[in-house]
C-alpha cells in the first residue's frame, strides 16, 4: 500500500521545495482562521508555498492554485489541566503527508517504506519541512537561557526602596538594575524607547553580566528583564530571588500599584465568560495595545458588517498569499473575536494569537514593528488609516469616528474673525491638575515624598489626583491664545484667540485623556489621574454656529510675501517684502542658509521665506518653530500663485502625480480624486496640509470633471453612507458638506459611554493595557486572553474613552 501511495506522489515531486533561508513555515497556524495542529482538523502546509490552512481552507488553496501536496500536522492533547492562572498539556504529534484532491494520506516519518525513486530524494525534503525549525511567527517573550543559573555577588549591596539614580551620571530616570552585582545604571533607546546614556549597557561590555531588570517596572507580578546577551527582552522565572538578594522584596511593591490593581480588579473572584464576542487576544510580548484596540474597533458593528458580512467575498478574492493581505488578516481576526463558533476552543480561555496581523499591520513602522510596548492611542490612529487606505471604493468603516472641528481665530483688536475646518478622529481633553478636588493632599504628598527621597526612605503611599470631568471639557472649550497670530485686518502682528467646536458629531466619539507629559530628559511620563468620566455625555451645546451676523471676517489675504530682489546695485541678501495691498519694497537682510535648511525638510519655500523673516533671521530652529505654529493656517504657508512656486520644493512639479497611497487616503474621506490630487501637489504631497489646502478652497470642489474614468474606482460607495443602510443609528451626512466634501455621520451630540482602554504603568514604553466594553447591558473586562464579568469597572482610570451615539428617539 505504500509502495502504491509513493508512486502517486512521483509526479508532484517539482511542486515540492525545501524551504530557504528566509522563507516562512505556516507550521503552527492557518493564514485564513486561527486553526492549528491542535484543532479538531489539524493543520495543512502547502509543500510549495508553506503556507498553513486549516481543513476548511485547504480546498480553497487547492482550487486556487492547483497545489495538491500538503502536509498534514496533527497534535493530540494527552492531558490538559484547565487551570484558570495556568494551562499545562502534554502533546503527542502526527504528521502525514496528503495528496488532493482525493486525499491519499502517507504518514510519516514511515517515508523510508516509500519505494528508493522516491525515499532517496524526497525522504530529507519532507523531513526538512516538518521538522524545520525557521524564524517563527511566535514573538512572546522566552525565558532567558541565564535566568536558572544566574551567578549574583555577594558583594553586600543592597538597594533603598527610593531615590534611586545612575552610578555614572546622575540620571533618576530608565534605570536598570544589574541582577549580577546590583549596580543601578541609566539605559539607552533601543531597548525600552526611552532617553539615557546607555551606561548599563557600558556596564555589561565590560563585565559581562547578561540580566538586568528595569527598576520602575518592579511590581508583585514581575518586572521588565533584558537580556544583553540574548539582545531582548526576556523571562526570569526566578526574578523574586534573584531581587531578595539585593534586599528588594517584590510583595512589599504592593502599594505601588493599588491603580494597577484596581484596573485589572485583582483580588475579585472575577467570571469567566466564553462564546461569540468574548474571546480574548493573545499578548505576543508586548502587543496588550493592540489587543484592546483590536477588542473595541470590532465591537462596532459597522467593523464587523464591514468584515464579517464580506467574510466569504474577502476570502474568495484573497491573494496567492493571505499572509500579506490586510482585508484577509483583518477578517481572521474580527471573525473569530466576534464569532466563537468559528474557533475550535469555545470553552477555554486561551484566545487568539494575532501574530499575522501584527506582523503585517508594523510592518516599515519603526515603533509597531518592534517588540516594544507602545501607545495604544497612536496604534488607534494607526489602525484608522489603514483601516481607510483600504477601504477604497468600498465602505468604510472608520467613517464612524469621523468628524469636523470649526476653529474660529478672533483678532483681538479689530474683534474681526476667521472660521476654517478640519477633520479629526479623537478629541484630546486636558487633564488641569489646578483643578483637582483634592489639591491639599497632593501638597502633602509631594512633601513627603520629597523628604522620603532625600533621607532615602521608602516613599508614602501614592495619592491619585482628582479631576471633575467638568474641568476637563471647560479645559478643552476654552479659548487659547495663538503665537505669531497676523491679522489680515491690520495687516501686521497681533494679539489672537483661537475656540474649537463641533461641527458634526460623529456616530462614536472617542476621547483621550491627556495623562502623558515629558519630563526634563524628554522621557514619556504618565500623570496618575481619576476622572469622573460619565456613563451619559450631551455636547449639544459645543456645536458650531458658524460665521454670525454681528461678526466682521478677516480679509481674506495673505501675509506679506518673501521674495528675493535683482540683486543687481544692492547688497547681496537684500529681500523685497511685498504686500497683498502694497508693492512698495521694504528692505532686509535674511539668512538663505536657513531658508534652504527648511526647504530641506520638505516645507514648501514660500513658507520656509517666511519663516524666516517673521522671525526676524534668528536660524533656522525659530523657524522651524513658526512654521509648526501656524500650521493649522495653512494659508499662512501656502504659496501665493506660479510666480512664487516655480522651486520644484514649492510643491509637487506639475505632471507629477502624487503618490497614489495618498491619493486614496483622501479619496476614502469623500474627496473627489482629481481634487485630491491638486491639494496635494499644492501642499508637496503632505496629507495634513492637503485637507487644509481643501476646506479653504471648495469652490473649487464644484469644477471637477465628470469625466475622470477612474473616479468610481476610488470614490467611496454612497450607498454606504445612506441612512437607510444604517439604521441603527440617527447618523446623516452633514448637510452643509453636499456630495463633495469630506462624508461624515453627522447627528445628535448625545453619548452613553460603551468601552475604555486602562494604561498601568509610568509611560507609554512600558506597563500593561486592558480594555473594559459593555456588552448586553454588563461590564466585560479584556486582559489579554483572559475575558471576565467586570465586578467594579474603573472607569474614573481610563485613558481612552469611547462613546456611541444615543438614538433621538
Amino acid at each position: 500500500m505504500a509502495a502504491d501511495l509513493g508512486e502517486l506522489l512521483v509526479p508532484y515531486m517539482p511542486t515540492i521545495r525545501v524551504p530557504r533561508t528566509g522563507d516562512r513555515v505556516y507550521k503552527s497556524e492557518c493564514v485564513f482562521s486561527f486553526d492549528s495542529p491542535e484543532s479538531e482538523g489539524g493543520l495543512y502546509v502547502c509543500m510549495n508555498t508553506f503556507l498553513g490552512f486549516g481543513r476548511e481552507h485547504v480546498e480553497r488553496h487547492y482550487r486556487k492554485t492547483g497545489q495538491s501536496v500538503y502536509m498534514h500536522l496533527k497534535r493530540h492533547v494527552k492531558e490538559l489541566n484547565r487551570d484558570f492562572n495556568g494551562e499545562d498539556y502534554e502533546y503527542e504529534d502526527e504528521a502525514k503527508l496528503v495528496i488532493f484532491p482525493d486525499h491519499f494520506e502517507i504518514p510519516l516519518p514511515n517515508i523510508e517504506e516509500l519505494p528508493a525513486l522516491v525515499s532517496e530524494s524526497v525522504l530529507h525534503e519532507l523531513l526538512c519541512v516538518s521538522m524545520h525549525e525557521l524564524e517563527s511567527w511566535e514573538e512572546e517573550i522566552q525565558v532567558s537561557r541565564h535566568a536558572r543559573s544566574l551567578r549574583q555577588l555577594d558583594n553586600g549591596v543592597r538597594i533603598r526602596p527610593s531615590g534611586w539614580k545612575c552610578q555614572k551620571c546622575e540620571m533618576r530616570e530608565n534605570l536598570w538594575l544589574n541582577l549580577t552585582d546590583g549596580a543601578v545604571l541609566c539605559g539607552k533607546w533601543f531597548f525600552d524607547g526611552s532617553g539615557g546614556n546607555g551606561h548599563a549597557l557600558d556596564h555589561f561590555k565590560e563585565t559581562k553580566y547578561p540580566l538586568a531588570v528595569k527598576m520602575e517596572t518592579i511590581t508583585p507580578d514581575g518586572a521588565d528583564v533584558y537580556s544583553f546577551e540574548e539582545e531582548e527582552a526576556v523571562l526570569d522565572p526566578h526574578i523574586s530571588e534573584h531581587l531578595s538578594h539585593f534586599g528588594i522584596d517584590m510583595l512589599q511593591m504592593q502599594k505601588k500599584v493599588g491603580c494597577q490593581r484596581l484596573i485589572q480588579e485583582s483580588g475579585m473572584k472575577l467570571k469567566a465568560v466564553f462564546g461569540s464576542g468574548y474571546t480574548g487576544v493573545k499578548n505576543l510580548g508586548n502587543s496588550c495595545y493592540l489587543g484592546t484596540v483590536i477588542q473595541v474597533l470590532f465591537s462596532i458593528p459597522d467593523f464587523q458588517r464591514m468584515y464579517v458580512g464580506n467574510l466569504q467575498r474577502i476570502f474568495d478574492y484573497s491573494p496567492l498569499d493571505p499572509s500579506q493581505d490586510f482585508a484577509t488578516q483583518i477578517v481572521c481576526v474580527c471573525v473569530s473575536v466576534c464569532d466563537a463558533q468559528m474557533l475550535s476552543f469555545q470553552h477555554q480561555q486561551k484566545g487568539v494569537s494575532p501574530r499575522m496581523l501584527k506582523a503585517l499591520v508594523s510592518r516599515g513602522h519603526p515603533e509597531f514593528s518592534s517588540n516594544r510596548q507602545q501607545d495604544a492611542h497612536e496604534f488607534l490612529q494607526h489602525m484608522v488609516n489603514l483601516v481607510e487606505r483600504n477601504s477604497a471604493g468600498s465602505e468604510n468603516p472608520s467613517d464612524v469616528f469621523r468628524f469636523l472641528v470649526e476653529e474660529r481665530v478672533q483678532c483681538c483688536q479689530t474683534r474681526r474673525v476667521r472660521y476654517t475646518q478640519r477633520v479629526d478622529y479623537c478629541i484630546q481633553l486636558p487633564a488641569p491638575i489646578e483643578a483637582a478636588t483634592n489639591r491639599e493632599e497632593l501638597v502633602a504628598y509631594e512633601t513627603k515624598r520629597r523628604e522620603a527621597e532625600e533621607n532615602m526612605q521608602a516613599p508614602p503611599d501614592p495619592v491619585t489626583a482628582r479631576i471633575p470631568f467638568t474641568a476637563c471639557l471647560q479645559a478643552f472649550t476654552e479659548p487659547e491664545n495663538v503665537p505669531d497670530f497676523w491679522s489680515s485686518a491690520l495687516q501686521a502682528k497681533s494679539a489672537g484667540v483661537k475656540t474649537s467646536r463641533f461641527s458634526s458629531f460623529p456616530e462614536y466619539l472617542v476621547l483621550q485623556i491627556k495623562k502623558f507629559t515629558f519630563g526634563v530628559d524628554w522621557v514619556p511620563k504618565k500623570l496618575d489621574l481619576a476622572i469622573d468620566v460619565p456613563d451619559f455625555l450631551d455636547l449639544s451645546r459645543l456645536r458650531a454656529t458658524g460665521l454670525q451676523t454681528s461678526e466682521e471676517e478677516l480679509p481674506d489675504l495673505l501675509p506679506p510675501i518673501v521674495l528675493p530682489e535683482d540683486t543687481r546695485g544692492t547688497e547681496q541678501g537684500t529681500l523685497l517684502v511685498h504686500s497683498n495691498i502694497s508693492e512698495q519694497p521694504l528692505h532686509t537682510s535674511t539668512d538663505f542658509a536657513a531658508v534652504m535648511q527648511l526647504a530641506e525638510m520638505g516645507f514648501p519655500l514660500e513658507a520656509c521665506r517666511k519663516a524666516v523673516y517673521y522671525t526676524g533671521n534668528m536660524g533656522p530652529e525659530m523657524a522651524f518653530n513658526w512654521i509648526i505654529a501656524h500650521m493649522e493656517e495653512p494659508e499662512a504657508l501656502m504659496d501665493p500663485g506660479p510666480s512664487t512656486s516655480e522651486s520644484p520644493m514649492g510643491g509637487t512639479p506639475p505632471g507629477n502625480s502624487p503618490p497614489e497611497e495618498s491619493i486614496s487616503i483622501l479619496t476614502s474621506m469623500g474627496f473627489p480624486r482629481a481634487h485630491s490630487i491638486q491639494a496635494l501637489k499644492a501642499t508637496n504631497n503632505n496629507l495634513e496640509r492637503a485637507l487644509d489646502w481643501i476646506f479653504i478652497h471648495p469652490e473649487q470642489q464644484e469644477e471637477e470633471s465628470d469625466a475622470l474614468s477612474d473616479e468610481a474606482d476610488t470614490q467611496p460607495n454612497d450607498n454606504a453612507f445612506s441612512n437607510g443602510n444604517n439604521t441603527h443609528s440617527d447618523s446623516t451626512l452633514s448637510p452643509d458638506r453636499g456630495a463633495s466634501g469630506p462624508r461624515v455621520k453627522d447627528g445628535p451630540g448625545r453619548y452613553e459611554l460603551f468601552a475604555f482602554i486602562s494604561h498601568m504603568g509610568a509611560s507609554t514604553m512600558s506597563g500593561h493595557y486592558v480594555c473594559h466594553i459593555k456588552k448586553e447591558g454588563r461590564w466585560v473586562i479584556y486582559n489579554d486572553h483572559k475575558v471576565c464579568l467586570s465586578e467594579r469597572p474603573p472607569k474614573d482610570l481610563g485613558y481612552i474613552y469611547f462613546y456611541h451615539r444615543l438614538s433621538s428617539s
